[in-house]
């Protein structure tokens, strides 16, 4: 029997109340890991009492801003000292590199760190009224207990991208991670109660979408959703907390243009596009699925991204030598699997991969790095989000031509520009849809900088000073300072 894995409430284990689990397996040779509690509205209203306890009470409430990001700097440091473990847990869960996830688990820290020097630098400001007697400032408060639904592609990465300024500000949290990948997220609670946040302060329930996340979303004593996933999930979770008055952030799909000018290193340019959609095996919102190469370097970098796309290696996520995972779980791999053979259907061209494959024998959810050529940009393999490792590369041929077809599309997260160009840089950062814009580069992120999503790619800001304005609710204090006598107000004065 495989090991089974609680809740986290208030500082507990606890089991499900229905009695129910359900199996995460990993990815790369379909066995079973461990058992999950399968979570519903009882487990969540236990989590969510549980946060609104520890919001009121004194321990929480009371703790200075110094205090809180004290707490959040020896978070930091525990995540550092079990990055091994977490970086081990995340890849046999959900597929990704080993080495990938270490990588992620070592900058991991810095958004705790950056989070709990901004801890205590949360102010208001002074307004200046008519009346000088009149004193008028502004403050800051946390807005109460936070739900944070989170995916399965890089777990412990982006929930810290909700969890780590919701904490600064002075929130609790209940944090509903994806079905696929419950391990990471709970050994994190587990790291919040040893750092000595107060119990309840951070919860896990861990279940499925329909069942804990809908509860989680629908729960009268939320007070603000951040959800990362598909656009159609928060399309439902935004009018669900509309028509309650609630904020949510919510960072959805993506289908990023990455343009390649006749000026470009062409050698950069083809190692980021393999980077922008080959990476995480596709799986990540900022994926640079969508290629524009000038007409003059088209085939050029067809040539450049097509053969390393064709010796990437497959295998098994845990061995250094392996630069391609599995997808996270069967319907992925369906999925991608069945766009390509849309794409066939539509007219394009497999120019390498193609193929579902099981690893090398591992028995995996595998499937070949993709290039697709013959496409344009009305194809629904161009226009829908795949999130699987297949790129559509197109030829263009004048800059306002490229910045039409990138812009043509329903997303707006990220793009990339590859030019020696500094005008030109500039000029298409500005004409670019997405809220972020990389230029000779791609995939790079800090929680120093913000984001944000254009169009059906979310609302909200994540990272960056800007995004404690999402976890904060701001009061005015108007206070008389003088002591004359208030005048009568049905008096008419001359």
């Amino acid at each position: 029997m495989s090991e089974t894995r609680n809740h986290h409430i208030g500082g507990e284990k606890v089991e499900p109340a229905s009695g129910a689990w359900f199996d995460s397996t990993n990815p790369a040779t379909r066995e079973t890991l461990y058992s999950a509690a399968r979570g519903d509205a009882e487990d969540v209203n236990k989590a969510v009492s549980a946060a609104k306890q520890a919001f009121e009470s004194p321990a929480w409430r009371d703790l200075t801003q110094t205090g809180r990001g004290r707490l959040l700097r020896r978070l930091a440091e525990l995540i550092a000292e079990n990055a091994d473990e977490l970086a081990t847990t995340e890849s046999l869960d959900n597929g990704k590199l080993l080495r990938e996830m270490r990588g992620q688990m070592t900058g991991l820290p810095e958004y705790y760190h950056y989070y709990s020097g901004l801890a205590d630098k949360i102010q208001g400001d002074v307004i200046p009224t008519s009346d000088r007697a009149v004193l008028n400032y502004t403050m800051r408060e946390p807005l109460g207990v936070v739900g944070a639904i989170t995916p399965w592609n890089s777990p412990l990465t982006l929930t810290t991208s909700k969890l780590a300024p919701a904490l600064c500000a002075g929130n609790t949290v209940v944090i509903k991670p994806s079905e696929y990948t419950s391990a990471s997220v709970l050994r994190l609670a587990e790291l919040v109660d040893e750092a000595g946040f107060p119990a309840g302060v951070v919860n896990v329930v861990t279940g499925f979408g329909a069942e804990a996340g809908a509860a989680l979303v629908d729960h009268p004593d939320i007070a603000k959703i951040s959800f990362t996933g598909s656009t159609g999930t928060g399309s439902r979770i935004a009018s669900s907390v509309a028509s309650r008055f609630l904020g949510s952030t919510l960072e959805l799909g993506g289908k990023s243009p990455n343009i390649v000018f006749e000026d470009a290193n062409l050698h950069n340019a083809a190692m980021g596009v393999v980077a922008g959609v080959f990476a995480a095996a596709g799986q990540t919102c900022i994926a640079g699925s969508r290629v524009f190469a000038h007409r003059s370097v088209y085939e050029e970098l067809l040539e450049r991204v097509s053969a390393r796309a064709a010796t990437i290696k497959i295998g098994d996520p845990l061995a250094a030598e392996t630069e391609l995972g599995p997808l996270a779980f069967a319907d992925q791999q369906n999925k991608v699997a069945g766009y390509v053979d849309l794409g066939r259907s539509e007219g394009a061209r497999v120019l390498t991969g193609g193929h579902a494959t099981d690893g090398g024998g591992l028995g995996g959810y595998f499937y070949e790095p993709t290039v697709l050529v013959d496409v344009n940009n009305g194809m629904r393999v161009v226009q829908e989000e795949i999130f699987g490792p297949v790129v559509a590369i197109m030829p263009f041929d004048t800059e306002d031509e490229v910045v039409a077809l990138a812009n043509d599309t329903e997303y707006g997260l990220a793009a990339g520009v590859w030019t020696k160009d500094l005008g030109r840089a500039h000029r298409m950062a500005n004409r670019l849809q997405a809220g972020t814009i990389w230029v000779n580069t791609y995939r790079a992120m800090s929680p120093m900088s913000p984001r944000q999503g254009f169009k059906n790619s979310g609302v909200g800001v994540e990272h960056g000073q800007e995004t404690i304005k999402e976890y904060t609710q701001l009061k005015s204090v108007w206070v008389n300072t003088s002591d004359a006598p208030v005048a009568d107000p049905f008096v008419l004065r001359s």
